[in-house]
């Protein structure tokens, strides 16, 4: 059966060895694929199942087989399992022998500490892009939040995730600072890539604009402290949402 990003199904199965539960992460929609490489391909899978375990959509305790994680990205096993293991480096996923890939315990506090490094960093690019942004990348960004504005009455939820994104790319090219924008980008990858799509569209609405008047009127400090309280509100709205899930419930009780 195909997946797509309209038409995606879980498998569960209970293994006779004890009571995990399988899951195949295709509750979400696999990332749009742009002819990757073969060297790209298990970063594409990585960048796709930690969607998913960060995300809450996926459980501490599920095993991730390699199957039908191959077939929701229409890609051999080869590259998932080179992901799987990529993502046991970071601490996401366990191997447990003879018995495969598992989802490793997360935290609110990891999510917290990735959200605030997440947060110092852009805030400091943010600073520095007040300094140094020019006309033309202030009527970009003039541009994009305007567009957000219509995406999100229009509630076109496949170009919110994607317009928020390119909100602070654009900040942080303006920053014209590339070796702090790739320790931020190291920070990124443990993120979830759409968590704009699960997050809250009307308060970005409403912080993106109060960013772009920093921005405007070159206010480094202003800026700095808007994007760390937009970037750590993110943060704690993401915890919020996977408490409501019940992800920690277990740990609660």
């Amino acid at each position: 059966m195909p997946y797509s990003a309209t038409k995606y199904m879980i498998h569960h199965m209970k293994s006779a060895e004890d009571d995990h539960v399988d899951v195949a992460p295709s509750s979400m929609p696999p990332p749009r694929r742009r002819s990757p490489t073969r060297t790209q391909l298990p970063e594409e899978v990585a960048a796709y199942v930690r969607d998913l375990i960060v995300s809450g959509t996926t459980r501490p305790g599920e095993f991730l087989r390699l199957e039908p994680i191959a077939e929701a990205m229409g890609v051999s096993q080869t590259p998932v399992r080179e992901a799987l293991l990529a993502l046991k480096s970071e601490g996401l996923v366990n191997l447990l022998p003879r018995r495969g890939f598992v989802v490793a315990p997360i935290t609110p506090q990891d999510i917290s500490d990735l959200f605030w490094a997440q947060a110092q960093l852009a805030g400091e690019l943010a600073a520095r892009a007040a300094e140094k942004i020019t006309d033309e990348q202030i009527a970009q960004l003039t541009t994009n939040v305007k567009q957000y504005a219509t995406a999100v009455k229009s509630g076109d939820w496949e170009i919110i995730p994607e317009l928020g994104l390119e909100f602070h790319r654009d900040v942080n090219r303006a920053a014209q600072s590339s070796r702090l924008m790739l320790v931020l980008d190291a920070v990124m990858a443990n993120l979830p890539n759409r968590y704009y799509a699960a997050g809250n569209p009307k308060q970005t609405g409403a912080e993106h604009p109060e960013l772009l008047r920093a921005l405007k009127e070159h206010d480094p400090e202003r800026a700095r402290r808007l994007m760390t309280d937009h970037i750590s509100a993110q943060g704690s709205r993401l915890i919020d949402i996977l408490a409501e899930r019940g992800l920690w419930g277990d740990v609660e009780e």
